[in-house]
């Protein structure tokens, strides 16, 4: 996105997180971030701090820098989070900039906060009529208590499972469960990650997938895309951001014209059913008969130049600046 966004237009002022949760400033240099597999990039403590503006008053970003010395880096107009996973997409770093009164790109408080929770995502679309993949949650304190009752829950959904945390992102401590003995072992993998789990039916149909943007002239949906897996279980993280092996991204997907105006609709109605804001992407199966069954919602999709959020937008007319253009633009209006 660094390398992608109209400098034309926009001054950048990248910001980094460390592990540790310190904002520092970062260089301005997209070669410095690569999705290498053998080294992740990360983002490391060099020492400044961001001040962010308060609430009412000057809303210039200022840097301590190492010396001591405090600059300012100009007038903020809006802040474009492009974080994942937890204090990312789930509404926390949306309310933190709610409070500064600084605008932001993406999703608000609700729509984060309520599909970062599969379960509560879950219930959302189910109260709009939207077909949502059979399961039972499971909670850390109930398992250890008395794991019984899950399996016995976990077995009447039938085979092959998914076994999923219900407040992660990117497929992290996701489990694909073909046999009941290997249940005990994915809810370990899944329980590292929260205390919330889901267990899933596995739906057998195409793995779907639509862009959702909300624009200025209303929201819209892009052509949709299609997971096809040849060698791996599933679409995992690696899978979505490495370009592993076993998997292909296509956009736009083989589809009658009626399956597309479908899958868009459903769309829609699944970013206005949890009140969507600014994107999405809707992942979803098409079965065999013709249900769609939605799976998730994203409110801060990957962007990477293999994810298939950028690229259903490019296949649908609009090419990758003009996209993150569309995204600050939505946040500028709010």
């Amino acid at each position: 996105m660094l390398g992608a966004i109209d400098r034309d237009r926009y001054v950048v002022i990248p910001v980094g997180i460390t592990r540790e949760g310190a904002f520092v400033l970062e260089d301005d240099d997209p070669a410095k971030f690569p999705l290498d597999a053998a080294h992740l990039p990360e983002v490391v403590d060099n020492g400044t701090r961001i001040l962010w503006p308060e609430p009412g008053g000057d809303r210039t970003l200022r840097v301590v820098h190492p010396d001591g010395e405090t600059r300012g880096h100009g007038e903020i107009d809006v802040v474009l989070p492009i974080l994942h996973g937890t204090h990312g997409e789930d509404g926390t770093i949306q309310g933190f900039f709610d409070t500064l009164e600084v605008p932001y790109a993406g999703g608000g408080v609700l729509d984060s906060a309520l599909c970062m929770d599969k379960h509560f995502m879950k219930i959302a679309l189910q109260a709009a009529g939207i077909a949502v993949a059979p399961g039972v949650t499971v909670r850390r304190r109930e398992w250890d208590q008395d794991a019984a009752p899950a399996r016995s829950r976990a077995a009447e959904l039938g085979l092959p499972l998914f076994v999923k945390p219900a407040r992660a992102g990117s497929s992290v401590g996701v489990s694909k469960v073909e046999a009941l003995d290997e249940l005990d072992a994915a809810l370990a993998i899944a329980f590292a990650e929260d205390d919330k789990v889901l267990i899933e039916t596995g739906v057998s149909g195409r793995e779907i997938e639509v862009a959702i943007l909300e624009s200025a002239d209303g929201v819209r949906a892009s052509l949709p895309g299609e997971i096809v897996l040849t060698s791996r279980g599933f679409y995992d993280f690696e899978g979505k951001y490495l370009g592993g092996d076993g998997v292909d991204v296509v956009c736009p997907a083989e589809l009658t014209d009626a399956e597309t105006r479908a899958i868009q609709d459903i769309g829609i109605r699944a970013f206005e059913a949890v009140d969507g804001r600014g994107l999405a992407r809707v992942d979803m199966f098409l079965t065999s008969e013709g249900e769609l069954v939605v799976n998730e919602l994203n409110t801060m999709p990957g962007f990477t130049p293999i994810s298939m959020f950028p690229k259903c937008w490019v296949a649908s007319g609009l090419g990758y600046g003009d996209l993150i253009t569309e995204l600050v633009e939505a946040g500028l209006r709010r």
